[in-house]
Order: C-alpha cells, then sequence, then structure tokens
C-alpha cells in the first residue's frame, strides 16, 4: 500500500508539472489568438492553486508574461490578462513574490500605469498593491523613481479602484521620516483627504491608514492635518466620527491612532475633548476581551503611547472601564470571548499570546510612570509582579524589554522599592537580565537597577553582595552613552553614605584611569554622574595621598573648560570636599592657582557657583583643624575676607549666611 501511495502521488506531481508546461508553452505560440486563450487558461487553472502557481514560476512562466506585458505589439486585452495572472501568482506565498520582484516586476508594472486604458491601468495596481504589501518585498523600489508619486498621485481620481490600491500602497511603503516627507511633498494630504467620505469603505479606510502612517512622530504632517477640512468638516472631527462605537472596529482603531498620533505630535492638546473624551475611552474599549487578540494588542499599545508623557490622561485612563484589571487579562485570556467556537483562532492566538503579554507590560509602563498611586494599583493587582518577574525572563526579546520598562516604572516609587520589589527580591532576575542582553534591554535594566541601588532601597544591601560592581564599571566602557550614564549613575547612588569598604572596592573596580577617563566623556550627563560619584566618594573625610594631584588635576581642567553651571557647581563641591579632607587641605593650599578659581567663582554672577566656592573657603578655614591658623592668614593676604565680608551683604539668603559663618571663623 506505501509503495502504491507513493507511485500515485509521484504520478500527480508530474502531470501537474506537464500541465504546467503546457501552459507556458502556450505562451510562446506564433498566433497572438492562442496566446490570448493560453493566458486566459493559466489564469482559470491558477486560482486558489498553490502548487500550479509556484511550478509555472518555476518554469519561467513570469518573465514570458512580462515581457508580453510590455510588447507594444501586444493587444490591450492580452496586456490586462498578463497582469492579471501575475498578480494572481503573487497572490500565493512569500517566494513566489521574492521570484516576482527578482524578475523586475515593479519596473514592468509601474511602466504600464503609463497608458491611458483605465481597465489595464486598475489591473497593473492590483497587482502592484498585493506586491507591495508583502513583507518581502522592498518599500524602497516605490521611490527609486522620483516620478512615479507624483503619477499615482494623478491617478487617484480615476476610480474607486485606483483609489483604494494606491492608498493602499502608500500607506504600507510609508515607514520612514523620509517617505512622510516624499508623500507630503507630492501632495498626499489635500490628495487623500476628500477620499475619507469616499462611498467604498475599502478606500475610506486605506485613505485613513494613509493618514496614520503619515501623521506618526511628525509635526509638519500633524500640524497641516489640524486645518484641512473635507466637505466643510474640520478632519479632527472626521475622524471622531469614525471612532463612534457603530463603525468597523478597524476603522475606529485606525482613527484613534491618528487623533493619537496627531496629539503627540503636538498639534492637539492632551486636554482636548477629542483626545480626553473620545480617543482615549475608544482605546480603552479596545483593551477589553471581546476584542481579538490583534485589536486588543493595538489597542494597548497606542493607549500606552498616547498617555506616555502625561500624568492628566494616565489618571484618566486608570480610572476608565478597570483599565487596571482588564489589563490582567492579558495574561490570562489570549483568545477573545467571540473565538471561543473557532479552533483555528484559539490556535492562533496561542502562539501569539506573547504579543499580549508585551503590550500589556507596555501600558502598565506608561500608566505608572508618574503617579504613586496608580502604581500601589498596578502592583496590587494579581500576581502583577510574579508576572512581571517571569516576564523578565521569557524567550521573546519584546516581551523581557516591556516587562523591564513596566519595572523601570514602578521603580520610581519609593514605597514600592521598600515592599513589593523587596518581597519579590526583584533584583536577582534583574541582575540575569544584566549578564548578556542587547543594548536596548541593557538600558532599560540598569535604569531599573539605579533605582534599586537608592539608598532606602532595601536591595541595595544583596545587590552589592552579588558582585554586580564589576557589572556596573564594565557598562562605563560601553560606546553607547546612555549605558555609560546608567553604569555610573549606579556607582553614584551606590557610593552615596556607603563605608569605606564599598568606596575602596568601586575606585579599585573602575580604576583611576576609568574614572578621568570619565570625566573628559563628551556627553554631559555623564560627566555629571562621574563628579557625583567623585563627591559620594569623596564625602566623608577623604584620604587624597593616592590619588589627590590627579582630582585636582581634573577638577582644574573643568572648572577652566566651557561647562555648564550645573558641572561646575558639582566640582566646586567635589572641591569642598577635598578641603574637609586633612592632608587633602594642602594639596589645595599650596596650589595658587586654584585658590584665584575658587575666588573668581566667589564673585560669579550665578549663586549656585558662589554657595559651592564659599564652602570651599568655609572648610579650609575651619578653627578646629590642624594649621586652620596659618590657612586663614595666608587666605587673608589674598584678599578673600574682603569678598567674604562683601557676601555677608549678598541678597541671597543661603549666600549670605555661609558668608557669615565662615566670617566668624576668623573671630573665634
Amino acid at each position: 500500500v506505501m509503495r502504491y501511495d507513493f507511485v500515485l502521488s509521484f504520478v500527480t506531481m508530474q502531470e501537474v508539472t506537464a500541465t504546467s508546461r503546457h501552459y507556458v508553452d502556450r505562451l510562446f505560440d506564433p498566433d497572438p489568438q492562442n496566446v490570448l486563450q493560453g493566458v486566459i487558461d493559466m489564469k482559470n487553472a491558477v486560482i486558489g492553486n498553490n502548487r500550479q502557481k509556484a511550478n509555472l514560476i518555476v518554469l519561467g512562466a513570469v518573465p514570458r508574461l512580462l515581457y508580453l506585458l510590455q510588447q507594444s505589439s501586444s493587444s490591450l486585452e492580452l496586456r490586462t490578462e498578463c497582469a492579471v495572472v501575475l498578480g494572481s501568482l503573487a497572490m500565493g506565498t512569500e517566494n513566489n513574490i521574492k521570484s516576482l520582484v527578482d524578475c523586475h516586476i515593479i519596473p514592468a508594472l509601474l511602466q504600464g500605469l503609463l497608458c491611458s486604458d483605465l481597465i489595464f491601468i486598475e489591473a497593473c495596481l492590483r497587482c502592484l498593491r498585493t506586491v507591495f504589501i508583502s513583507p518581502v518585498t522592498p518599500v524602497q523600489l516605490l521611490y527609486t523613481d522620483p516620478t512615479v508619486i507624483p503619477h499615482l498621485m494623478s491617478l487617484l481620481s480615476l476610480s474607486q479602484h485606483t483609489q483604494e490600491y494606491i492608498t493602499q500602497i502608500f500607506a504600507h511603503c510609508c515607514k520612514t521620516p523620509e517617505h512622510q516627507t516624499v508623500l507630503f511633498n507630492h501632495g498626499a494630504i489635500q490628495n487623500i483627504a476628500p477620499l475619507l467620505i469616499s462611498p467604498s469603505y475599502k478606500v475610506r479606510m486605506q485613505a485613513l491608514k494613509c493618514f496614520s502612517v503619515l501623521a506618526y512622530e511628525n509635526a509638519q504632517v500633524s500640524m497641516t492635518l489640524v486645518n484641512v477640512l473635507v466637505d466643510g468638516e474640520q478632519l479632527s472631527q472626521v475622524f471622531v466620527r469614525m471612532m463612534q462605537r457603530d463603525k468597523p472596529i478597524e476603522m475606529q482603531l485606525t482613527a484613534a491612532k491618528c487623533l493619537t498620533y496627531m496629539c503627540r505630535a503636538g498639534a492637539i492638546r492632551t486636554d482636548d475633548n477629542c483626545i480626553v473624551l473620545k480617543t482615549l475611552p475608544c482605546l480603552v474599549r479596545m483593551c477589553s476581551k471581546e476584542r481579538l487578540l490583534e485589536e486588543r494588542v493595538e489597542g494597548a499599545e497606542t493607549l500606552a503611547y498616547l498617555m506616555e508623557p502625561d500624568i492628566e490622561l494616565q489618571r484618566i485612563a486608570s480610572v476608565t472601564d478597570h483599565l487596571v484589571s482588564m489589563l490582567a487579562d492579558y495574561f490570562k485570556y489570549p483568545s477573545s470571548v467571540s473565538a471561543i467556537t473557532d479552533i483555528k483562532r484559539l490556535d492562533h492566538d496561542l502562539k501569539h499570546a506573547h504579543e499580549l503579554r508585551q503590550a500589556a507590560f507596555k501600558l502598565y509602563a506608561s500608566l505608572g510612570s508618574n503617579d504613586e498611586d496608580i502604581r500601589k494599583k498596578i502592583t496590587e493587582t494579581e500576581n502583577m509582579m510574579d508576572r512581571i518577574v517571569s516576564g523578565l525572563s521569557e524567550s521573546s526579546i519584546k516581551v523581557r524589554l516591556a516587562a523591564v520598562r513596566c519595572l523601570h516604572s514602578l521603580s520610581r516609587s519609593v514605597q514600592q522599592l521598600r515592599t513589593s520589589f523587596h518581597d519579590h527580591a526583584v533584583w536577582k532576575p534583574l541582575m540575569k537580565l544584566l549578564q548578556n542582553a542587547p543594548d536596548e534591554v541593557l538600558v532599560m535594566a540598569s535604569s531599573t537597577l539605579c533605582n534599586l541601588l537608592l539608598e532606602f532601597s532595601p536591595s541595595k544591601e544583596p545587590i552589592l553582595e552579588s558582585g554586580v560592581i564589576e557589572l556596573l564599571c564594565s557598562l562605563t566602557q560601553s560606546d553607547s552613552p546612555a549605558l555609560r550614564v546608567n553604569g555610573i549613575w549606579a556607582l553614584m547612588n551606590m557610593a552615596f553614605q556607603a563605608d569605606q569598604k564599598v568606596k575602596v572596592e568601586i575606585v579599585q573596580a573602575l580604576g583611576t584611569e576609568q574614572l578621568f577617563r570619565l570625566l573628559s566623556d563628551p556627553d554631559t550627563n555623564v560627566l555629571m554622574k562621574t563628579l557625583g560619584l567623585l563627591r559620594n566618594l569623596l564625602s566623608t573625610r577623604p584620604d587624597m595621598s593616592s590619588h589627590g594631584k590627579q582630582i585636582m588635576q581634573a577638577v582644574t581642567l573643568i572648572l577652566e573648560g566651557e561647562h555648564s553651571i550645573e558641572v561646575k557647581e558639582q566640582t566646586l563641591c567635589i572641591l569642598a570636599n577635598i578641603a574637609d579632607g586633612n592632608t587633602a587641605k594642602e594639596l589645595i593650599m599650596t596650589n595658587d592657582d586654584m585658590l584665584q578659581k575658587i575666588k573668581y567663582y566667589m564673585g560669579h554672577s550665578n549663586v549656585k557657583l558662589q554657595l559651592a566656592a564659599t564652602f570651599c573657603i568655609s572648610n579650609l578655614i575651619w578653627n578646629e583643624e590642624d594649621g586652620s591658623q596659618e590657612r586663614q592668614d595666608k587666605l587673608r593676604e589674598m584678599g578673600f575676607v574682603d569678598i567674604l565680608h562683601k557676601l555677608t551683604q549678598a541678597s541671597d539668603p543661603n549666600l549670605c549666611d555661609r558668608a557669615k559663618k565662615a566670617m566668624q571663623q576668623y573671630l573665634a
């Protein structure tokens, strides 16, 4: 029986190939009428038959069909039928599309659009649409020839079919800011806006999709859209109408995306009614478990994006339709209530359940990024912390990233750091995640770690014992400025009010060479955090004997360089800490250049710098310490007492107070 089966399938395979060859051979018949009939028969044979499509492609049908399509001697009917068959072949697998693109189908079809016959144009556009919406087609091919986009714009007015196919091509091929600009400059907005009230649903829908990809993170497009009128009505109001509950879900969701993107690009205020009363509730509705998986994913991700920068929207969303508990269902029910009877759908949803988890984490991160009460609500949602912890070790990189974003958002809360973070030993999976993750995960994970290392966080001790210092020092050597900042920031938090043992460990692991390299880092944030680390390392009576000269050198360079007020203030505070140490005082006192700098900053126009510089002097002349008399004398000779006296009359109360305290040292 086995052998019989095999022979049978072999014969069928041969038959298919034989009939396929017969179809291809007919394309080369010298009689045009036979060629046309051959193409029509081929069209009927390939509909819905993927194996037949693949065979015809392998046997070389495509170059011949393209040749016939482009021959001016071919009849219009033949050229149109060729375009239809090519469109049908494109409807097969991704491999089919690859073969078609490799045979240069795109330039051939674009050339075909120059013909004046509408039926032929529509057939070419239908095929182009199918090719371009495939993920394997390089979208750049639409922009290679600069005459293509304006020509497509001019074809929009021909028929509903041209409108549907062209807007669908635009919606799929607008992937970068450059693409947005090209379409914008060729009048996409004026040409596509009227299509939003087309009698055809498909046209309205594709036009809407065009606007969502054009407006995304694009202020120029968004600002233009606000002022567009469609049949006398503002565009934003057209979008609002499309979000009504009786409209198809796809339309509601895409209209909500358009308004979200316009809002995030600054064209619509976050407190505008169309956002607060229409867009936000519409997106929350999309998160309900009645909706299909894709709708819930897109709804949650769009909502997260909408309210990311705005605490008011976060507060409104957190009390709309029990959103926080509705998101808990993302972890429990991958399939919507309506899909329970559909086995194929259930199978699909199980395979894509990770997308729901990612979307839920993103939305929780956005919801909890500012408000303490919302964070509390999130962590008290059933098993939430356990879910985040298991999310950190999921196989999908996107889920891991979203889980760590969520964790980072919650780690901004002092209360959560002290309670749920501690109870669930969140730091363990976080440390594991830091071992070998891609940069974007590392940035988020190390930001979270910075918060876990704050002095009031109970996780600080166990993290210190887990050998984190080496890991953070390696981050400071990264090419990515964000990772360098986080590595040094975490070390700065670790050194804050730490005991000497920890400080020594940090200096040994980082190495003075790397410390000084970071002090000349081109990134201001890195420089600021390095100064902060240095300040914390030197805060308890620093023994400067080993690195004193180097630190003084670095301080000199920064005070002389083109740096911001904040950087110079930090640097003077470091100097004040140095001036507080016994052996270290000599380093400053014997460095006249440095004393002149302090003097300069005491007379600076910025109060913060005056304060920090006065602190330095104050520490140098403090009475209870050895050699204070000599130091006071030298500084009096250099004119510091006169400056202090002047500062006791300063308008800033802090500065005035600090100067008076310093003057008292002279009187004591």
